[in-house]
């Protein structure tokens, strides 16, 4: 045990907060079932934990509380280690981008296949799936920003794939009012080509909705720059699709919004 003490212990003086079953047996010359006695020992202790079978996060005192450390520092090292493409998005990458008003308690990443979500003590990650073509269309490290940590750096969505992510997975992002927050707060820092390049591998209809929006809150130059997109539409689609049923029974009144062919069936709301 001492001698996998004294292995995890260099790891953190090297700056390394992770490690994977693969090193560790050669590193210490250890039979697999000595590895994993000394492992389970010292998960027991709280001083390891593991977000996926082979894959170890060591953690340091400040980081029991928790449970882990903050995704952020090891999101990387983990999606190289399963071999999965990523970007981190949604409410997380709203906040980094200026999004105040959003507390992000999920930890939300996109990835192009679908991988079962990680609770540890009160970190949690959320993965959400978007179809490989799409994904591999806008993965682009132009439209991506590195998130620095003091473990390295993470793949994060830039603004411009935050709107487009945020409004087609709004129902992992707080609903439509989540989306509209997001859209109301960094919506005007989006680059209008790089929005409506983007804007190609999503669904049309997740376009228009952000087109929608971005019109409400008076980012024009962003939205006249999806407008095509509305303008191929050859049905409208509605602002809220989970909403449809429950105002049909409520006798609820809908809207049509004419430049955006959406049927405006919530009326968003903001903190401003």
């Amino acid at each position: 045990m001492e001698s996998f003490q004294r292995f995890l212990d260099s790891e953190l003086a090297q700056g390394k907060s992770f490690f994977t079953k693969t090193t560790a047996l050669t590193k210490l010359a250890h039979s697999p079932e000595a590895f994993d006695k000394a492992v389970m020992r010292f998960y027991r202790k709280g001083l390891v934990v593991s977000p996926r079978r082979g894959f170890y996060l060591i953690l340091r005192p400040e980081d029991r509380v928790l449970g882990a450390p903050d995704p952020a520092k090891w999101i990387d090292p983990l999606m190289n280690y399963v071999g999965v493409d990523y970007r981190i998005s949604l409410l997380r990458a709203a906040a980094f981008h200026g999004s105040s008003h959003q507390a992000a308690m999920v930890f939300q990443v996109i990835a192009p296949r679908q991988l079962p979500k990680i609770e540890i003590g009160r970190q949690r990650v959320e993965f959400v799936f978007q179809e490989p073509i799409a994904f591999g269309e806008v993965n682009r490290p132009e439209w991506l920003r590195q998130l620095k940590t003091d473990a390295g750096y993470a793949r994060m969505a830039g603004i411009e794939l935050t709107l487009l992510d945020t409004c087609r997975y709004f129902h992992r992002a707080g609903g439509i009012d989540g989306a509209a927050q997001v859209v109301h707060d960094i919506g005007k820092g989006a680059n209008p080509r790089v929005l409506a390049k983007a804007a190609k591998a999503y669904e049309n209809s997740s376009v228009r909705r952000l087109g929608y929006l971005l019109d409400r809150f008076g980012h024009h130059r962003q939205a006249i720059s999806l407008r095509r997109f509305a303008e191929r539409a050859k049905s409208y689609k509605a602002l809220d699709p989970s909403l449809k049923p429950i105002l049909a029974e409520l006798g609820g009144t809908e809207a049509k919004d004419l430049d955006w062919k959406l049927i405006v069936n919530w009326s968003t709301e903001v903190e401003v």
